[in-house]
């Protein structure tokens, strides 16, 4: 199961209002926390005691925190990355390098004798993470973290974040990434703050999607909100989606009869048929469930992709079976259109692969 986060600022807050935030998180069953050092200009001291308070009130609630951190932060905080004692002296979790060393030096810092985790930026450089590879670092202790990205036009294209992925799980590590809130005044680490996520195509989407997509893929462990705060209803809606279930948004279009809605909410959960087509993505569990109910046909109009459809009593053989549908195609009135995927949600289609099973939410 991938494990939820989500991002603390305390030079842009208060230590009341991320105490509060980590609490209610917790709450939730998130168990990760980013935060950053890069920007804070605070003395050694009144980092380590900041970051001490919050790190153990993060442990108190079950979550790890990692802090980002650069060759920049050791140097004003008289860090070496032979001695990493000071973010034991935090109570932290690990480190992030936003930038990296040489290669040597961050394998070195995986034998840390604090037993800290070295997270490594997944979204740039790759040649840079195999080079690391190659010093034999204690693998246990290695991690990788995509970027978030501030600035609208600036994040990752799906592609890059696919190839970026495959080369960290080819070597055997672990990937987190970011999702955006859309509360407003929401903040990053930075004074330009125009949604904060990994993937270029999530800005300004709902978060829950964002978090899907990401879950969809089946190559990211851990989801970071990145900005703060997110709403309540955020992080409930995030902390309710399980990440080993495909799960879609439909838009209904019809009131459903009491059969259509039992099979749209199908408690054994609907399965992707082994047997793939070009045309829809078929759960045929329904059909032997409810093969004694009638299904009256109601709105048959022809279809087009993200279309969700219910087999009616026109279709002996096959009625009660649910399709999303992934090309037009006439309707010869045998179909009852449900309600259809928002454009956004499409993408998740591209995952629904053999036995996968899937769910979808009413919007």
């Amino acid at each position: 199961m991938a494990r939820l986060g989500i991002s603390v600022y305390p030079e842009h807050s208060t230590e009341e209002k991320d105490m509060e935030y980590i609490r209610k998180a917790g709450r939730l069953g998130y168990k990760r926390i980013f935060t950053c050092l890069l920007s804070v200009k605070e003395s050694r001291e009144e980092v380590t005691g900041r970051f001490r308070r919050l790190a153990d009130e993060a442990h108190a609630w079950g979550m790890e925190i990692i802090p980002d951190v650069s060759p920049a932060v050791f140097s004003r905080l008289g860090i070496s990355y032979e001695d990493l004692s000071i973010f034991q002296e935090m109570h932290v979790d690990g480190i992030r390098l936003d930038e990296g060393f040489d290669g040597m030096k961050e394998s070195l810092m995986t034998y840390n004798p604090q037993g800290l985790q070295v997270e490594l930026n997944a979204s740039t450089r790759l040649a840079y993470v195999e080079n690391i590879i190659n010093y034999h670092p204690d693998r246990d202790k290695l991690i990788t973290c995509h970027n978030f990205y501030p600035q609208k036009y600036t994040g990752l294209s799906l592609q890059h974040f696919n190839t970026c992925n495959k080369k960290m799980k080819s070597l055997g590590l672990k990937v987190a990434a970011f999702v955006s809130s859309n509360a407003p005044g929401a903040y990053g680490p930075w004074p330009v703050n125009e949604g904060l996520c990994t993937l270029e195509m999530h800005r300004g989407l709902p978060i829950d999607f964002q978090v899907r997509h990401l879950y969809a893929t089946g190559m990211v462990d851990d989801v970071l909100i990145a900005n703060a705060y997110a709403t309540d209803e955020e992080l409930r809606a995030c902390a309710a989606l399980n990440s080993s279930i495909l799960t879609f948004h439909i838009q209904m279009e019809k009131e459903l009869t009491e059969t259509e809605r039992q099979i749209l909410d199908y408690e054994l959960h609907h399965v992707v048929r082994g047997d793939l087509n070009d045309y829809m993505i078929r759960s045929s569990g329904p059909r032997v469930t409810y093969a004694d109910r009638s299904i009256p046909a109601a709105n048959t109009r022809d279809l087009k992709p993200g279309d969700v459809v219910i087999l009616n009593d026109g279709y002996p053989k096959y009625k009660g079976e649910l399709q999303i549908v992934t090309k037009d195609m006439p309707n010869d009135g045998r179909k009852n259109v449900i309600g259809h995927l928002p454009e956004h949600e499409h993408v998740l289609m591209d995952y629904a692969e053999p036995w996968k099973m899937f769910a979808f939410c009413i919007l």
